[in-house]
């Protein structure tokens, strides 16, 4: 990613981050459900806004595209999905995507929603609702196989990428990531760090994949403590990595 370049959540709704990406003159932003926040931010900080990154079709993600696109003449890159109809330019994987002056690489991870994409530069990732601080999303459209393929993309990630997830969520991932996995270390330090974090206000992402690694219950479907845990509380049906992520997020669904 361009050294010049400045990620900064903007937030909205309960619990949603839009991400605004500038260089101090011109910007981006991803999945803006919201438009009066980003129109804010943007006067506030005197940008331009060049261009929208979408990753999936959900309105919390999109409900600003139309107004965004209006006031400021944007263009919007999204998945190839007919749904989102104020998409300029749609993309798909392995398409290279440049965002003031930085390149983002295109990855299809579908789950959450069938058109799921993420955006991929150096040492970033934008991932949406696919792979969020210590959880995943939940599989609306999808299968529990076909999710855990899309998150085996992510976790091929250099371990030092930040993971730039739309929620603020972590905590209560983290409480099943507890459940799940209780022996795990990493994990105890991490639910202190971020317990912190929310106690004075601030956001808990972007976390790094290595955490994530380390800490994921849903990046590690190929531990054995965590799989012994699942094995002695009756959540796996199965073996294999598709028997263990979906055990996980079954539990998940309704923890």
């Amino acid at each position: 990613m361009s050294s010049k370049l400045t990620v900064e959540p903007i937030q909205a709704f309960t619990d949603n981050y839009i991400w605004l990406l500038h260089d101090g003159a011109a910007a981006a932003v991803v999945d803006p459900g919201d438009p009066e926040p980003v129109l804010a931010t943007l006067a506030e900080r005197q940008l331009q806004l060049r261009d929208i990154l979408v990753t999936h079709h959900h309105f919390d993600h999109t409900g600003g595209l139309e107004a965004l696109k209006e006031a400021t003449g944007c263009c919007i890159w999204g998945p190839s999905n007919t749904k989102i109809t104020a998409v300029d330019r749609r993309v798909s994987e392995g398409e290279i995507v440049t965002i003031l002056d930085t390149d983002f690489s295109i990855l299809e991870v579908p789950g959450h929603t069938l058109d799921h994409i993420a955006y991929v530069a150096d040492g970033i990732v934008f991932c949406g609702d696919t792979l969020f601080a210590g959880g995943c999303g939940r599989v609306f459209e999808g299968t529990f196989p076909m999710m855990r393929h899309s998150l085996s993309k992510l976790r091929q990630l250099p371990p030092d990428t930040h993971i730039y997830c739309a929620h603020e969520y972590t905590l209560a991932n983290l409480s099943f990531a507890m459940a799940a996995d209780p022996d795990n270390e990493s994990l105890k330090s991490r639910v202190k760090r971020c317990e912190a974090l929310r106690q004075q206000g601030e956001p808990t992402v972007p976390s790094l994949l290595a955490d994530e690694l380390a800490t994921n219950p849903f990046l590690r479907w190929d531990a054995p403590g965590l799989i012994r845990n699942l094995t002695g509380l009756d959540r796996l049906d199965g073996q294999g990595g598709d028997a263990v992520f979906s055990g996980l997020r079954q539990w998940k669904d309704t923890f």
